[in-house]
């Protein structure tokens, strides 16, 4: 099955996506704890506005980042786990 590019995630309700600077990154901060991000989840989850959909958000980073071949399966491999760990919803 391939991956729907025009489904756009949000995070989901209690989760929150912010900058901490006690762990030098950005986290994720839900009712039971918290996530440290690496710099490429980082950079995928300040995009995850609940308005853009998986294609602007590869169209964003690739702008950023051009000429990376594997970006575009790096962020739906992303966003698949981050649905599998229930920390967003596409829709």
């Amino acid at each position: 099955m391939s991956f729907d590019r025009s489904m756009t995630p949000s995070w989901r309700p209690g989760y929150r996506f912010q900058y901490e600077p006690a762990q030098k990154g950005h986290v994720l901060l839900y009712p039971e704890g918290m996530i440290k991000l690496n710099e490429s989840a980082a950079l995928i989850g300040g995009l995850i506005d609940g308005e853009r959909d998986v294609a602007a958000i590869i169209k964003a980073l690739d702008q950023q980042f051009p000429g990376v071949p594997e970006l575009g399966d790096d962020i739906e491999q992303f966003m698949e786990v981050a649905r599998a760990q229930h920390w967003i919803e596409l829709a």
